[in-house]
């Protein structure tokens, strides 16, 4: 399972504001037919599944400004894929949890 992080900034629109934008990429997600996990934060949203599933799901994610008035968009994307082992948003959450001496 793979681990993205996607960070979708629409120019050339009409506001400074991006909440719009994060709301319609959060309802899109929330309906998706892909077998995904995903979580908004207040720099980026994470998605997790398949790399091909993920894939398909950024497409849309990244057309969606488009859709809603953006003359331009850039999108970044990173990527952790990790095959030696299983790894989720919560495993990760864990293990660093685990090793937190306060």
């Amino acid at each position: 399972m793979a681990i993205v992080e996607i960070t979708i900034i629409p120019v050339g629109t009409s506001s400074t504001s991006l909440s719009a934008y994060v709301a319609n990429m959060q309802v899109v997600l929330a309906h998706t037919k892909e077998p995904i996990s995903y979580q908004m934060t207040p720099m980026s949203t994470i998605i997790e599944g398949d790399l091909d599933d993920l894939f398909k799901v950024i497409r849309r994610l990244h057309e969606l400004p488009f859709q809603n008035g953006a003359e331009r968009v850039s999108t970044a994307i990173k990527i952790d894929d990790r095959r030696d082992q299983p790894s989720s948003m919560q495993q990760k959450m864990r293990s660093v949890e685990s090793k937190l001496i306060l």
